[in-house]
This record gives structure tokens, C-alpha cells and sequence, in this order.
């Protein structure tokens, strides 16, 4: 399953003993961004806001207040199930009044969290990559060609006496092809070096 966000925030609520739980989650870029849709989602009226996110490498959870591994965790796990990326859920519950021991915590927060990202819609994470070529000035006609046949945006570009260097972005699943129509329009002149991975 290919990484994907969320194409906007979501919300799902259940009952469970007279307890109700709220889930709301965003598509989120930054630690700092998750950290503000739960300052803004909060509810400083209900007996918990448990939370977690997951930004490419970095995710934090918390279960504020509930037994520790049985909210933030299972939250976290939730939108690592579905193959979520950049995305912060909140779990707030209104104790009901009857107790449901670790096993039934887990079960409600996961639940909840994992049944409101089931029914988000989703947005493919498209992962970009910056790629330079060079080139002789005879094929600039190719080579713009193949750009926009492609989706690659230029960065930048600068010229020499030997010819152009241009700086361009576009899908990593777009390189290999815009490589083969270059070496096939210009019999192999163009020289193109792919720089590291970056999603937007």
C-alpha cells in the first residue's frame, strides 16, 4: 500500500458503555501543525484528549491520563494499519460512568480512531524528486518537450558556452520514463542526475 494522507479532516463517534468517543483527524505537514489541531480540538470539558501522529519518520502519542499503552498507542497504530502518512488523530472521551479495564480502552481508542480513518477519503502522498540536466543548446526543443510531457516543473536554469543546465522537480515514478524519451530524442546527449527523494 502506497503512502497516503488524508484529502481533508474527518470525524466518527461511538458509544461504548455509556462512554462516548470522538475521533477527528487532519492531514497534517508538521510536528507543530499536529500539536495545533490538538490545541484546537481539545475538549477541555471531557475526561481525556488522547492523541497521535505520524509525520514521515517522526510520530509522537499520548494517552493523557488514561493507563499508559492503552490510548495514544493504539491510536498511533491505527493510522500506521491503513498506511496513513502525515496525519494527527484525536481521540477525546466523555467518561459514561461504568470502567472498561485496559483491554476495552484499547479497543474503544483504536477502534474509534482506525473506524474514522477507514472512512476518510485519501490523498496519495506523490513523492518528488529534483533531477539536473544538461544539455547542448541543439536539443532544448527535446528536452522542453519531455519536461512537459512528464509533469516536471523547472527550478532553475543557466546557460555556458557548451550549452544549458536546468534544475526541474517531478514525480519519482515519472523519472525512468522522462530518462528514456530524453536518450530517445537526442540519441543519449542529455545528461540527467536525479537528486534525493522529497514529498510535498
Amino acid at each position: 500500500m502506497s503512502a497516503a494522507t488524508l484529502a481533508a479532516e474527518v470525524s466518527h463517534e461511538i458509544e461504548v458503555k455509556h462512554s462516548r468517543f470522538l475521533a477527528l483527524a487532519a492531514p497534517v505537514d508538521t510536528p507543530e501543525a499536529a500539536l495545533a489541531f490538538l490545541a484546537r480540538v481539545a475538549d477541555p470539558a471531557a475526561t481525556h484528549n488522547c492523541w497521535a501522529y505520524r509525520i514521515g519518520a517522526q510520530y509522537r502519542f499520548n494517552d493523557d491520563g488514561e493507563p499508559a499503552g492503552t490510548a495514544g498507542r493504539p491510536i498511533l497504530a491505527a493510522i500506521e494499519g491503513q498506511g496513513y502518512d502525515r496525519v494527527v488523530a484525536v481521540v477525546t472521551r466523555w467518561y459514561g460512568g461504568i470502567k472498561l479495564g485496559a483491554g476495552g480502552l484499547v479497543r474503544a481508542y483504536g477502534g474509534c480512531a482506525a473506524e474514522c480513518l477507514r472512512r476518510a477519503e485519501r490523498r496519495e502522498l506523490i513523492v518528488l524528486r529534483n533531477a539536473t540536466l544538461s544539455y547542448a543548446f541543439e536539443d532544448t526543443g527535446a528536452v522542453h518537450a519531455a519536461l512537459a510531457a512528464h509533469g516536471a516543473d523547472k527550478l532553475d536554469e543557466d546557460f555556458d558556452a557548451a550549452g544549458a543546465r536546468m534544475r526541474v522537480r517531478l514525480p519519482e515514478n515519472r523519472l525512468d520514463a522522462l530518462k528514456a524519451q530524453l536518450r530517445d530524442a537526442t540519441r543519449d546527449r542529455v545528461r540527467l542526475r536525479a537528486e534525493d527523494a522529497d514529498t510535498p
